[in-house]
């Protein structure tokens, strides 16, 4: 059994994405995922009115098995401006259990911003025929690692 499903506190990912992104590419990636059964942490579902922006992310950085990152040209921007994503994704290099997801962007422009982040195993939209289908492979490599 998964943990994310006894505890309501875990997830299976940690979404890292940029602030512009928490509308479009972000919520489509989150809303097909969770429609895949994955328990995600997203910062629009997951931080209520009210509280510390930063310590709802501590925490759900600390309750996720896994962190994506969905890699976009407003992310390069946002890691390059040392903005919150940044924050985020110190944490999810450090732990080693990173995902990065390239969508409307290359490899290449990621290892201009994050060698490190670049360095791992990662999948672009680009050389599949819809987000669903990556966030397809996600859920399928997600559920099988309980």
């Amino acid at each position: 059994m998964r943990i994310a499903q006894t505890d309501t506190d875990r997830r299976d990912l940690f979404l890292c994405h940029a602030w512009d992104d928490r509308r479009t590419s972000a919520l489509e990636f989150y809303n097909i995922l969770t429609g895949l059964d994955v328990k995600v942490w997203f910062s629009e579902k997951d931080v209520p009115l009210g509280t510390p922006l930063m310590r709802q992310i501590d925490k759900g950085l600390k309750n996720s098995r896994a962190g994506i990152v969905l890699v976009t040209p407003a992310l390069l921007r946002s890691l390059d401006a040392e903005g919150i994503a940044e924050k985020e994704l110190s944490v999810l290099l450090s732990s080693g259990r990173v995902i990065p997801i390239f969508h409307d962007t290359t490899h290449a422009a990621l290892v201009d911003v994050s060698p490190m982040l670049a360095s791992h195993a990662g999948l672009a939209t680009a050389d599949y025929p819809s987000l669903e289908v990556v966030a397809l492979m996600i859920a399928d490599t997600v559920l099988l690692d309980v």
